[in-house]
Formats: structure tokens, sequence, C-alpha cells
């Protein structure tokens, strides 16, 4: 008898244990058959009216997303050689699937019919909205072209899928192919015990038993949470030049060299964006945005620089007075920079990351996170034990609402993998809010999110003991979470994050990531893994302290990035060298040039296989929304019944409507008025609180 697909056969949650590889191709050739199927029979109707229309498109549309969604998050979290062999040979078909649909003329000579009906004023805003998305979809997707230019833009979208995959797989091979492996005593000289049990574990892993942390081997990795130890607290400079040396390389040599698939990546990307009729991909990628155009945005970062060049430069001095009072005759070199920054950090706060970690363990501050969003936007978190999951370290849990409805659901894989778990940290949805896509028996389908990061595990016998970078990149994707989860439009199209213009899309995980930098909030999170103690005051007030240290560098390093990027998408991929075009942004705008090597755009993933083409900017765009409605909760004080009541209003509107509306919209309804950039730096301590302009 057939045995019936686990990647298919499922209606609440998938079976995840039971899905391999084989299943993935099978899977996606009966789901795009179907689809596709379905479609056909929708042109030969074309139906004029919503319903008839959107809720066909809606249902076979979905049915493709939901089966690749968890073949990708499978690629993305237990990659394998056979994992990526099926996504390789599916990823065409799904490609061509939805150039099938985009470019499908009846269907968009509907869609324009109904955006132009007298009926159209009368539709909710949220069918209005779904309308014109698709309508400009469909453009972008080259809907209007002649058959030979179609073809091409077809052409051009299966190769840069291709290539993203491929760019991705490269940094994790890259990343997982070097390894330091120590046995002297004075090369980890620095570490704290905490790295050291982390550089013993990962040693034990690559094959070696007897490693322990009090006497090694010990074992330094690209993977984050070793390299940034390693760069912070290794006391040889000499061995943080060979780790720094082969971060900033990464995937730019050999097999898995990114480069020739960056020159091709830009290339693509600007024949594509002319054949739509646009000068540049940059044009293309703000058809999605909420920026009104690329000199808007420029203008936004020159702000920022010029606001933090001076502060910037002030940063790269202190440094330099440390590193001589410590005896570095040497200027600083980018490998000097995480050490003594780490160290300027311990004197003027009197904070180090082995003092602090004790007083973050994971499972006290997702209690804590969890009490913050339950006190914010009334909804409970509950874990979900039955549901099945990837791995042994994942948890789901289920949201629920102040009447105990049931309401969403999440994973949350928090710990680095890097065998086969790509790096970074990032939310993603298995399936968002469909009335239209309810299972059986349900009134509607409820959002169920992914939510991954990548800090150490649990060692010997302490939880993860997270370092305060950590904590906040937990909150920040939670914010995406909650978006997604909380959304009450029930148009799959534009619920929850779905068709959020993507400058806006990172509001919600800023706003949360303020609440690490909020006293009350910090003050029940930050408890002792043993003790149950609480931090101490006067390490609270430094641990606030220290969101404005650097501050400058760190805005100029964005603006760095956010630059580079546009500047790769705007600029003629026949006159471009990336390269160059990278370094000499940085040596422009950057207090401490980069090295002549540093080839960090081959492992740019943002940009070039993730969805921030030209698009890099958004983060410093979506900080001022939330810097600005952040302001609306500092300015009401520590009253938590008064954060209560702005948190629903937050929930209503920022959380609640998706991408029902414009993001402006939404903001004008949570804020009452527009943005103010000015928010931003003072939150960043890069404009005095009393400055009028």
């Amino acid at each position: 008898m057939h045995e019936p697909n686990p990647l298919l056969n499922w209606e609440l949650f998938p079976n995840f244990p039971s899905i391999t590889a084989d299943h993935v191709v099978p899977a996606m050739q009966e789901v795009i058959a179907r689809s596709s199927a379905e479609l056909e029979t929708l042109e030969q109707s074309a139906p004029r009216t919503w319903h008839g229309l959107l809720t066909p498109l809606e249902r076979l549309t979905d049915r493709v997303a939901r089966a690749w969604g968890v073949a990708t998050h499978l690629h993305n979290v237990r990659n394998s050689p056979e994992m990526r062999e099926a996504y390789a040979q599916t990823q065409p078909l799904v490609v061509e699937f939805h150039n099938r649909l985009g470019q499908s003329r009846p269907i968009h000579d509907a869609l324009l019919a109904l955006r132009e009906s007298p009926d159209f004023p009368t539709f909710s805003q949220a069918l209005q909205r779904t309308i014109s998305l698709l309508v400009r979809d469909a453009i972008l997707q080259g809907v209007g072209l002649a058959p030979d230019d179609r073809e091409r833009f077809n052409a051009i979208s299966q190769e840069l899928a291709e290539l993203s995959t491929r760019f991705t797989n490269n940094v994790l091979d890259a990343t997982q192919a070097y390894a330091l492996t120590l046995t002297q005593k004075d090369e980890v000289a620095g570490l704290p015990e905490d790295s050291l049990r982390l550089a013993a574990n990962m040693a034990r892993t690559r094959g070696q038993a007897e490693a322990t942390a009090e006497n090694g081997p010990w074992c330094i990795t690209l993977d984050l949470p070793s390299f940034l130890s390693f760069m912070q607290h290794a006391a040889r400079r000499d061995l943080r030049e060979e780790v720094y040396r082969a971060y900033i390389t990464r995937a730019a040599a050999g097999d898995t060299d990114n480069l020739p698939h960056i020159r091709r990546i830009l290339k693509l990307r600007a024949e594509l964006a002319a054949l739509l009729g646009f000068e540049n991909f940059a044009e293309v990628s703000l058809e999605r945005k909420m920026a009104p155009g690329v000199a808007s945005i420029e203008a936004l970062l020159r702000t920022i620089q010029d606001a933090a060049t001076d502060p910037a430069l002030n940063d790269l001095i202190d440094l330099g007075d440390l590193a001589r009072s410590g005896g570095q005759s040497e200027d600083i070199q980018p490998w000097d920079v995480m050490y003594w920054a780490e160290r300027l950090k311990e004197r003027r706060f009197g904070l180090r990351d082995e003092l602090i970690r004790p007083y973050f363990p994971l499972p006290a501050i997702l209690q804590g996170l969890f009490e913050l969003i339950e006190s914010l936007f009334g909804v409970r978190i509950e874990s979900g034990d039955e549901v099945p999951t990837w791995h042994a370290d994942v948890t789901y849990y289920r949201v629920k609402d102040s009447d105990g409805r049931e309401i969403a659901g999440f994973y949350l894989d928090p710990y680095a993998r890097p065998e086969e778990k790509r790096g970074g940290a990032w939310m993603d949805e298995l399936h968002g809010r469909s009335t239209v896509c309810a299972p059986r028996g349900h009134a509607v389908r409820l959002p169920v999110a992914y939510v991954n990061c990548n800090q150490r595990p649990a060692l010997d016998d302490a939880p993860s003991l997270m370092s305060f970078q950590e904590v906040t990149t937990l909150f920040h994707e939670f914010g995406h979470a909650l978006q997604h989860m909380l959304t009450t439009v029930e148009h799959g199209f534009v619920a929850g994050i779905s068709n959020i213009e993507w400058d806006a899309v990172e509001l919600p995980s800023q706003f949360m990531e303020n609440w690490c930098y909020h006293l009350p909030t910090l003050t029940k999170l930050a408890r002792h893994y043993r003790t149950g103690e609480p931090m101490a005051a006067e390490l609270l007030d430094k641990l606030l302290e220290t969101r404005t240290f650097r501050a400058g560098s760190n805005a100029l390093r964005q603006v760095s990035f956010a630059l580079t990027d546009l500047a790769l998408h705007t600029a003629d991929p026949d006159q471009l060298d990336p390269t160059e075009t990278a370094q000499r942004i940085a040596r422009e705008i950057l207090p401490l040039p980069p090295l002549p090597e540093d080839r960090f755009l081959c492992s740019f993933s943002h940009i070039f296989a993730g969805g921030y083409a030209a698009g890099y900017y958004s983060y410093k765009w979506a900080e001022v929304l939330s810097a600005d409605a952040f302001g609306v909760f500092a300015d009401a004080g520590p009253d938590p019944a008064r954060n209560g009541d702005l948190g629903r209003r937050f929930r209503n509107t920022i959380l609640a409507l998706g991408g029902s509306r414009h993001p402006m919209d939404i903001f004008r309804l949570f804020r009452g008025r527009e943005p103010d950039p000015r928010a931003l730096l003072l939150q960043e301590g890069l404009l005095p609180a009393n400055k009028d302009n």
C-alpha cells in the first residue's frame, strides 16, 4: 500500500521527524501539479467577483507555499547533502509555478476588472489592498512582457533562485570548514569559563573526546557564538588576527567562492529590471517598500552618518588609548576592535561577559518575555509538548488570548547547530491566518511561526546562559513572530507579515528589542540562574548605559552596509567591481578602513540570498519607526497598567492589521502622526535631548 507523504499529509502540524529529503520532490511535484490544474480551470472562468476569484487563488497558492515552506525550513535547520539535492531539484518547479501564476493574463485582467469596478470602493480595506498588491506583483513578475521577454524573465528568475541557494550553501560550508584547534593554555588566555566550555564542547563534537574546559584541546570556529567570544576575549593578538582573517574571507575562495555568484546575481538583477522598464534593480525593489525613492533613503542614511561620524572617531581614539595603556604598541587593527571594545566596556561600566551571562538563563528569559507579552498584549503562552518537532531542542508553544481561546502558535529553535543549521537568527512562518484555508472543523486557520536563534546550548550542569546581545536578538525575532501571530486579518494575502512593505517589517522586531533597555522589564529578566538573585541595581544601570556605547561606530557600520547595497543595485554591473565598491564606501564612512582582503560581501546573505536586495537600509528606516513608537511607552513611565493600555493599542494597529493597510497609515493610527527621525538619534545618544533640529 502506498504510504502517504508526510510533507503533504498534515492539517495542523507537520510530523517533522517523519519527513526526509526523499519526500520533497514527489510532494512538490504533486502540489504544483494540482495547483496548476486549478489555475487553468480558474483562468477559463476568470470570475469578476472577489470571492469567485480570490478564494480559489488563495487556496491554490497556499497549497504550494505550505509544502515548500516546510521543505525550505528543513533545508535551513536540518541541512544535509540529500536535502540540498532535493531542494535544488525542486526549486525550479516552484519558481516556474510562481512565474506562471504571476504572468497569467486572464487572472491579471480579472483583477484589473475588480479594481476598476464600481463595487471596489465598497470592499474592505484589506480586500482592496489585496487586489491592488496582486496587480502590482503581476506587473513586477512580467505579466505585461512580450513572449520573448517573458521567456528571458523566467530564465533569469530560475537562475537567480539557484544562485541564491548556492550562495547560502557556500556560506554554510565555508563556515563549517574552518576550525582552529588550540592545545596550549596560553592560546586561550583571557577566555571566560563558559567560552572555554563552549570551545571544549566543539572539540568533542569534532572527535576530540577527551577535551575539557580546563585542559583542552579547545576548538574555535567561525560560528557566531564561538567567533564573537574569541574575538572579544582572546589575549593572543596573533590568534585573533588569524581567526578574523578567516572570518572576513569566508566563501571567498576555492569551491565555496561566492564572488562569481555575486557578479552574476547583480548582472541578472539589472537585466531583469531593464526588462520591466526600470533604470536599475533598486527601483524594482522600492516598488515593494515605504521609501519613495533612493534619494530619500540616502538622505536618511547621510543624516545618521553626519550625527555618528564624530562619536565614531572618538570611539576609535578611546580604543587606541586603552590599547596603548594595555601594552599594545601597534595601531588598532580590525582584529583588535572587539577585544579592546570589550575591555573598554569592562573599564567604563564594570561589565564582563562572564559576569552578565549567569543572569540571563534561557528558561528565565523566556518566562520574562512571555510575561511581558501577556502584560502588553493580553495573550498567554503555554508549552505544547505534544506537537512533533525537527530536533530535540525545539519546543512548540501555544498562544492564547485573554479569554483562553487559542489564537496562534510558534516553534522555538534556540541553539546553534553549525553542522546542519544556517547561521544568524530569523523568524519564518509555517502558515498564516486564513479563513479560506481553515482546516476541517475550524472557522479559521491559526497562524504558526518559526523562531530560530543560534545561541550557545546548555553546557554541563548549566542552562543556556545568554549574552545581553542574544537576549535582544531573541526579543527581536519575537517581534516578528508577534506580528505574524496576533493579526486579525482573515485574507491570507495580507494577514500577519504577508505583503508588509519590507522597510516597515522590522518595526515590531526592533520595538520588542527596546524592552530589553526598559529598566522595570530588565529588572524582572535579570536573575542569577543558580540563586535566583536579581542583578544588582548598579549593574542594571550600567547595562542600560551600554545602549549608547560605541553607538556612533555601530551606526556607521550599518550605514556603510546600506549604502553599499544601494550602490551595487543602482550601478551598471558591467562597469562595477563589487569588492572595490564595498571597499570604497567603507573607506569613506568608517574611521577604521577594512583590510584590502576583506570579502564580507561573499557572506552578505541578507542581500544575495535573503529579502534585502536594495533593501538593507530597511533596518535603519524601521528603527526610526520603532524608536518613535516606543517613545509613547517610555513617556508613560513604569506604570504597567498604562503600558498595558498602550500595548493593546499597539496590538490592535501595528500587530493586528499586518499588510492590510499601508504601514504609514497604520503608524499614524498608533502614533497619531508621521514618524520623527530624531527619535532614533535621541535613542542612540547621537542627538542631544534639547536639540531642536
